[in-house]
């Protein structure tokens, strides 16, 4: 599996495997086949509740920790320095683990100083508990609040696609050697609609999830796609086996579409 290098110095697979909306014995049996296929990075967070059933699923999985990049989130409502302690605990014993390679804040809270929950990840960094500090669903507003704090960020994961090209963020994380993780990256499937996807997947003779999943890769950004069925976990590592031309990569570069689905009544995308 390729890598990227992050500016922590950790190596992080570039299509990992998400885990939202997936719990019970699915999520174990998702989590297993999925390292079994070959993915070697898993997505979870506090509030999807399945830490426990991801744990379940490296297990059975018989692969190695060490082998794994392991992300988790913590919620934003748990951002002041004791309750993300609080939380990173609980998370690091849902997970059976003793570190996470990638902890991020899943979600912006401008009610809590920024430079607090910064501070005390870092200090989680330094004392061995995470290798990499993250955020997720931040603005570049919320990124410029970040690097004020002068704590190193790593990654920003956000909601990216052919129909959410959000391309002003991912110029200003590149600008600050941040690297875009991409959820959602299929849109829930909603991009499989699209003319063009359908037309290249044709050309190329690959599915419209590969067509997807391509494109992202070639942005160089990380995708988590998520999946319970075994045959699509394994169709999707295989966006990582082919190029597609410039001259198509621009065309889905112009969609435009500004189709934005993960819009919870705390989001703060107007900052």
């Amino acid at each position: 599996m390729k890598t990227k290098e992050l500016k922590s110095g950790n190596k992080i697979p570039i299509l990992g495997f998400g885990t939202w909306q997936l719990t019970e014995e699915t999520c174990i049996e998702a989590v297993k086949i999925a390292l079994e296929k070959g993915y070697r990075h898993i997505d979870t967070a506090e509030m999807y509740q399945n830490q426990k059933e991801v744990a379940r699923g490296i297990q059975d999985s018989g692969i190695k920790r060490q082998n794994i990049f392991l992300t988790s989130k913590v919620w934003f409502s748990n951002l002041t320095k004791q309750d993300l302690r609080i939380a990173l605990e609980k998370t690091l014993r849902e997970l059976n683990t003793d570190y996470l390679d990638l902890y991020l804040i899943h979600w912006p809270n401008r009610k809590v100083d920024m430079s607090e929950t910064l501070k005390a990840m870092d200090q989680a960094k330094n004392q061995g508990l995470i290798k990499s500090i993250g955020v997720s669903n931040f603005t570049i507003n919320h990124l410029k609040d970040v690097l004020k704090a002068g704590v190193e960020i790593s990654v920003n994961q956000v909601e990216f696609h052919p129909s959410l090209y959000q391309r002003a963020l991912k110029k200003f994380m590149d600008e600050h050697g941040m690297l875009l993780t991409a959820y959602s990256p299929t849109a829930q499937g909603e991009d499989f609609g699209i003319d063009l996807i359908q037309d290249l997947a044709k050309k190329y003779r690959k599915t419209n999830s590969q067509i997807v999943l391509n494109w992202i890769l070639s942005k160089d950004a990380v995708a988590i796609p998520r999946s319970k069925n075994p045959e699509h976990i394994e169709e999707n590592l295989k966006a990582l086996e082919f190029e597609m031309q410039e001259s198509d990569l621009k065309k889905i570069d112009g969609l435009n579409l500004n189709n934005r689905l993960i819009q919870p009544d705390f989001a703060d995308f107007d900052y």
